[in-house]
């Protein structure tokens, strides 16, 4: 089989759908397939590369507008590799890329993995609308992460007949392995990071992912002075760093507050094993799916998130793997972790649901198997 993902960036660029792409397209080779990722490049210059047996394209960029980068060679580019291909994948949401296939004239088959809708950019989601619902409407498949997800988007709850769920993946494996003596000198090490005295927080709170406004870390630091002898430790690096830090500061937790910054991924699986419970307190549906939550649940970490009307609340289970408060709500925030942290027996119960639940459901050989059973399915029609 012959497959073209479109999407705006590629690994070694770091993102959930950079990262999901890469790992479909490098399964895709793995089995046989000839498979092509066409995206943008971080210039004005068009290269042709081939990376893990994957042939990128990254078409030249001219401008970035409300994050989404413009490249005029993309267009081109897709009209003459869909004439190539039986399978186009698109990685929602990139507009420039849902276009291009638009335009492509291409009779290969269509499926959409739709990621999040457009949230915080209202004036493209105002124009671009239009052309959303086309593509919605040509795609022969659409793959959504959750069931909730499709229930709650105005744009999927109109399409649900071809819509299939299939959750993102992790490999599980990778953070049920941390050597015992490494995460117990990590854990002693983030016990002291940052600390003005002597004094050691007994638990760790761990977040991980790209520092952005959606995230709303700044709501467990707000709520942190509530949370007695918590660390809370912050792998990643982005555009709220400097806001959050000084947050800290002004709220007077910034001794328990340790701002990690980015690790490897071979590191990560220890910081999971270090912490005591993992928290993503996101604000916004721009939080689709939280492939954090699953890297915690392999971790056999409980979960605090939101209730963002995403998948977050389905990933974690309502009192089976974790706990669900509402966003913006930093005493109720303080009041779920408190009750968790005071709770051993519960905290241990819980973190066997999470690892059980990541192994049934969550798996990367589960969603690659599922993705390309999709891509057949429309072949086979």
């Amino acid at each position: 089989m012959r497959i073209l993902h479109i999407y705006k960036d590629y690994y070694p660029i770091l993102g959930g759908i950079e990262n999901h792409v890469r790992v479909l397209a490098e399964a895709g080779v793995a089995h046989g397939h000839d498979v092509t990722v066409l995206v943008t490049s971080r210039n004005r210059h068009t290269r042709r590369e081939t990376l893990n047996g994957v042939k990128l394209i990254k078409t030249s960029r001219w401008a970035n507008v409300s994050s989404t980068p413009i490249s005029p060679a993309m267009f081109w580019e897709a009209r003459k590799l869909g004439h190539t291909v039986d399978v186009i994948h698109l990685h929602f949401p990139y507009p420039l890329g849902e276009m291009a296939r638009l335009f492509s004239d291409s009779c290969a088959k269509t499926i959409i993995t739709y990621h999040s809708d457009i949230v915080r950019q209202k004036m493209l989601r105002a124009v671009y609308q239009p052309f959303l619902w086309r593509i919605l409407h040509q795609a022969d498949r659409i793959i959504a992460t959750s069931g909730r997800y499709i229930d709650t988007s105005p744009y999927l709850s109109q399409c649900k007949s071809k819509c299939s769920i299939i959750p993102l993946g992790t490999d599980v494996a990778q953070f049920a392995q941390a050597k015992p003596q490494t995460v117990n000198d990590l854990r002693a090490s983030l016990q002291l990071s940052g600390s003005t005295s002597s004094e050691t927080s007994r638990f760790i709170l761990l977040s991980v992912g790209r520092l952005r406004y959606y995230k709303g870390l700044d709501d467990l630091i707000r709520a942190l002075p509530q949370i007695p002898n918590a660390k809370y430790v912050i792998v990643g690096d982005g555009p709220m760093y400097d806001e959050w830090k000084q947050l800290a500061r002004s709220v007077g937790v910034a001794g328990r507050v340790f701002f990690a910054g980015e690790v490897s991924d071979a590191e990560l699986p220890y910081y999971y094993a270090a912490c005591d419970l993992f928290v993503l307190p996101a604000n916004a549906r721009a939080e689709a799916f939280g492939t954090v939550i699953v890297e915690a649940l392999a971790a056999g970490k409980p979960v605090i998130s939101t209730e963002v009307g995403t998948g977050t609340s389905w990933v974690n289970v309502h009192g089976q793997t974790g706990l669900v408060v509402p966003p913006h709500d930093p005493p109720a925030l303080a009041a779920a972790i408190n009750q968790l942290l005071s709770d051993e027996r519960l905290l241990e119960q819980m973190g066997r649901a999470a690892r059980a639940r990541a192994c049934e459901e969550f798996t990367v050989e589960r969603m690659i198997y599922r993705v390309y059973a999709e891509y057949y399915r429309p072949l086979r029609s």
